[in-house]
């Protein structure tokens, strides 16, 4: 190819096309025979609707959206505290001739927990359909306890306050978003999305509650791989674990998923993807190598940081430093999964899709008591031990990693 122009091969750059060829390998969604086999179900229940969304201007919130428009809901309310977010969201939706806004639309740019919120679910209520995307989702999130508080309030007591304002004017479906990291959790993060699932299937006597734990979306606002392109644009190294393995799907399969769980999930049921370790691991390492591979370039590996931001400085031709090291962030798992051995499986019911059945019978006065109860620790500004005692009282397959490094000390 000669010399490539670096200011000039990001804008042709095709996330869609280089997700399909070299991530998931996958030309049409994972989830689209269900979606198919179910067409009609989605569209009696959705048709006419009226819904709600919360965290609607993130990556998959909308893409949930645009899968939810093709069903042609009556009503729909969106909310986030992403101002610009929306804007794009709106754009994207009104510029597809393929979706079609309904006349009841609107988005308000606020934080759903905010008393404002409460005010517009009032006002704009009822709604049949709620779904909440609302989330802290970065394992980095625990980089100090100011985090781990907004973390854990964000996640779980606001969650917990939204179901409670719900509780008056009960919905027909209740989805909230969860994580693979909630199985056998070794993160906060993780942690609080496991107790999310047991908070939200504590109301599984008040309206019908499903979750759904997936992969990595690829190329989802803040993911190492979009940030790939921001450190390109801005002339700057690539760097990444290289033992890590993680599931990925596409951001029209994560807003699939959602729906699906949301709409045809029965009450305290978590849905998964049915992928397998040995088809759809993949590595950063190897995706890196592909990604670099279709701007026509490929790895001129460093053995530091520092080396890569000298190099790529100089660099010349198609050699483009990149920065391999080895995971030693806490609460980091090499490889993900989405469900333990004490857990109820069907993997019959969907073709894509494995479900969980949750225990929705636990004690509710005493997970209500203990949610309290952290509410109440940060209080005392505790210390990240304090937290994790506290999330391990009422999670005890909870065992975090620890290892005094956070990602927000790597490149």
């Amino acid at each position: 190819m000669g010399t490539y122009n670096i200011d000039t091969m990001i804008p042709s750059f095709n996330t869609d096309q280089f997700i399909a060829d070299h991530i998931t390998f996958r030309p049409t969604s994972f989830f689209n025979p269900d979606v198919l086999d179910h067409w009609q179900t989605l569209e009696h229940a959705i048709k006419g609707s009226a819904v709600l969304v919360i965290g609607g201007a993130g990556t998959i919130g909308s893409a949930f959206i645009q899968c939810l428009l093709q069903f042609h809901p009556g009503k729909l309310i969106v909310v986030d505290i992403n101002e610009n977010g929306l804007t794009e969201l709106v754009r994207t939706c009104r510029s597809n001739a393929e979706l079609q806004l309904p006349s009841a639309f609107k988005t308000y740019p606020i934080n759903f927990n905010d008393r404002v919120c409460e005010k517009i679910v009032r006002a704009e209520g009822p709604f049949d359909i709620v779904a909440n995307f609302a989330a802290h989702k970065h394992v980095r999130s625990e980089k100090d306890i100011y985090s781990i508080e907004a973390l854990l309030k964000n996640n779980v007591i606001y969650a917990k306050k939204l179901l409670d304002q719900l509780s008056v004017t009960p919905p027909k479906h209740f989805f909230c978003v969860s994580t693979d990291k909630a199985a056998n959790p070794v993160n906060i993060m993780g942690a609080s999305k496991k107790l999310m699932e047991h908070l939200i299937m504590s109301y599984d006597d008040l309206f019908p509650i499903t979750t759904a734990r997936f992969a990595n979306v690829a190329f989802s606002n803040g993911s190492l791989l979009a940030g790939y392109l921001e450190r390109i644009n801005q002339h700057q190294p690539l760097s990444c674990p290289s033992d890590v393995k993680r599931y990925f799907v596409s951001p029209q399969e994560a807003g699939e998923i959602c729906l699906l769980a949301c709409i045809l999930g029965q009450s305290s049921e978590i849905f998964f993807p049915k992928f397998t370790a040995t088809t759809n691991l993949i590595s950063f390492e190897d995706i890196t190598h592909s990604f670099l591979a279709q701007l026509g370039m490929s790895a001129d590996i460093c053995a530091s940081e520092e080396e890569a931001k000298v190099k790529v400085k100089t660099r010349m031709g198609n050699k483009y430093p990149v920065y391999f090291f080895k995971s030693e962030t806490s609460g980091e798992k090499l490889q993900e999964e989405f469900y333990t051995e004490s857990e109820t499986l069907d993997l019959a019911r969907f073709k894509s899709l494995g479900v969980i059945s949750s225990d929705p019978h636990q004690d509710k006065a005493r997970l209500h008591q203990a949610i309290r109860e952290l509410d109440e620790l940060f209080e005392r500004t505790p210390d990240k031990a304090q937290i994790v005692s506290a999330l391990q009282s009422v999670i005890p397959e909870f065992q975090h990693i620890e290892t005094g490094m956070n990602l927000d000390q790597k490149m």
